[in-house]
């Protein structure tokens, strides 16, 4: 009697031990680290021999190495969109038909609509607590400064610390300007045909040809001055209206101050950490490396093989090593599910005017941020989580940065929403084994707004057929980037559109050297036509919705303005210091 007693309380112990091992391992943590322009070619453990990355080569060592993993789109904010969702940014609105692809000003209207669904939403409602620490670049605001619709707040994060746009150089004193085309479009045109009237009407007066009256003369000086005011307004004005840290809906430190940011921001994500150890918690550290401007402490600076990006990366692989060891300290590797990416590839055409590189390295790949050749959106791709994703795996199946949205849901509990078409797909049946090949037949490219190419992985075979409708024009010739622009724009005289399209396959010719031809490939034109109705189905499937980057929606906006002080537009302060140390 005794002993089956003591049989029967142990039975219930073994099963409530099962049942909380089981429970754990249904509701893991997840930890999100996302790099910001960094090629596929940077970490160690992608081929990088000079690069010194030990902590992310450490996470791809214990864990899952995807080698065909990609951006949904080969700029930062649609990407972020396309992450967050788990769908093509066309279909929130979040891919621009216009040249500019991104947010640059903190007061626009524009960004993920509050109907789109997170992650950190289900995750929220599934008792979860959610933190998003670095760059969001998803907008702010609407109607009015305080309404804050589109910020990380309003879309299931409990926690935000970073910086609500994006890292430019125009935030870097000395660093130079993204806008200088557009400077020199809106600025120095101007004053130069303004000069160049003054001086012809000057002249032709004092040969007594015209009569000009002194209004005229006084119209255009009026005219200069009120150009060149506006330069000096934006020159002074931009940096500390658009390039400030937030702590959930307050602005801590007006303009953004380089010094020890990594350092701080790390800080804060593991002390998100060591306050949820004992609770599921979804942590999305999104770094502003390797976006330029380039920043990295005393620690780090001028340590490197590679001038400044090296050390940025270097710093950043530092802050990968912090997060990776608060995990063991506290315990924590076992229940939580390490991903780390970057938002699409390397920005090639990144060069000072110095003349000195600060854009990183694709590899192999042609191309680079901003177009859909393989080193736009080829991207660093790697998961672990000790016990249940086998350490050391490689797979070159083609997965998405949208794949991340049902893996996480489904590992939390929560279902996927059920009124909207969820593009990605659940990665664990791949990474765990149960699968040898990715849920995605096919996978659709778009330049911001435009579908630029189709990727084929056909049932039953190893080719990956990738056939571009357009491709941007790289200059000067024979370069691997659109340096005259900055970035690679998408329609329009910028690109050579093809029909047929132009068709590669990937698994024999990653670099995309060798275009097919009916020559080449027998099967060339019922190949195309494949892709072409899978195109065309695609297309049946989106639905007309507010364009989040028109124009109207970019633009800066007075009243939208964030600002730490009621002084007008003196906005300074710094407030990181004091409110860090009271976050805890």
């Amino acid at each position: 009697m005794l002993r089956a007693r003591k049989m029967r309380t142990l039975l219930l112990l073994l099963l409530f031990i099962y049942e909380a091992r089981s429970h754990a391992v249904s509701t893991p943590n997840f930890v999100l680290l996302m790099a910001d322009d960094l090629g596929i070619g940077d970490p160690g453990c992608y081929g990088n021999k000079t690069l010194r990355t030990p902590n992310i080569d450490r996470l791809s060592r214990g864990g899952v190495k995807l080698t065909q993993h990609l951006a949904a789109s080969p700029l930062c904010t649609p990407s972020r969109a396309a992450f967050m969702t788990g769908r093509y940014p066309i279909r929130s609105g979040m891919a621009s038909r216009s040249q500019v692809g991104v947010f640059v000003f903190s007061a626009s209207s524009g960004g993920l609509p509050h109907s789109e669904i997170t992650f950190a939403k289900l995750l929220k409602n599934q008792g979860y607590s959610t933190a998003l620490i670095g760059k969001w670049h998803l907008g702010t605001s609407c109607h009015n400064r305080t309404d804050l619709c589109h910020h990380p707040l309003s879309h299931g994060f409990d926690y935000f610390h970073g910086l609500p746009v994006t890292n430019l150089r125009d935030c870097k004193p000395g660093e130079g300007s993204v806008f200088t085309r557009a400077l020199r479009l809106l600025v120095f045109l101007p004053l130069q045909v303004i000069a160049i009237t003054l001086l012809t009407l000057a002249v032709l007066r004092c040969l007594g040809l015209i009569q000009v009256p002194p209004c005229i003369f006084f119209c255009l000086f009026f005219l200069a001055a009120l150009v060149l005011g506006g330069l000096l307004c934006f020159l002074h004005y931009f940096r500390p209206l658009n390039c400030f840290l937030m702590r959930n809906r307050d602005i801590t430190q007006q303009p953004m101050s380089y010094d020890n940011l990594t350092q701080r921001l790390t800080a804060d994500a593991a002390q998100f950490i060591q306050r949820n150890a004992k609770t599921p918690f979804l942590l999305v550290l999104a770094f502003l490396h390797m976006h330029t401007a380039l920043f990295s402490s005393k620690d780090f600076a001028g340590k490197s093989k590679h001038g400044a990006y090296g050390d940025a990366a270097e710093e950043m692989d530092w802050s990968v090593g912090q997060i990776l060891d608060v995990l063991d300290e506290l315990k924590l590797a076992n229940n939580t599910l390490v991903y780390f990416s970057s938002d699409q590839g390397a920005h090639v055409e990144e060069v000072t005017v110095k003349g000195e590189g600060h854009g990183g390295s694709n590899g192999i790949y042609k191309g680079g941020k901003a177009n859909n050749w393989e080193g736009g959106i080829r991207v660093p791709g790697i998961l672990r989580w000790p016990g249940v994703i086998q350490a050391g795996l490689e797979i070159d199946e083609p997965t998405s940065n949208m794949d991340i949205f049902p893996t996480v849901a489904k590992l939390a509990g929560s279902p996927l929403p059920e009124d909207r078409i969820i593009d990605g797909r659940d990665l664990m049946p791949l990474l765990q084994g149960r699968s040898h090949r990715s849920d995605h037949e096919f996978l659709f490219h778009y330049c911001n707004f435009y579908l630029n190419a189709v990727r084929w992985h056909p049932q039953n075979s190893t080719s990956i057929w990738k056939a571009f409708f357009f491709t941007p024009k790289f200059f000067p010739e024979g370069a691997n980037g659109c340096f005259a622009t900055h970035v690679c724009f998408c329609h329009g005289q910028y690109v050579t559109y093809h029909d047929p399209p132009l068709l590669f396959d990937i698994s024999q010719d990653p670099r995309e050297r060798n275009p097919l031809t009916p020559t080449s490939q027998p099967r060339f034109r019922e190949i195309l036509e494949t892709m072409q109705e899978a195109a065309a189905r695609h297309a049946e499937t989106l639905r007309d919705v507010p364009n989040q980057l028109s124009l109207g929606n970019l633009i800066w906006k007075p009243w939208l303005q964030m600002c730490c002080s009621s002084s007008g537009l003196f906005c300074q302060c710094d407030w990181e210091k004091q409110v860090g140390r009271g976050s805890h």
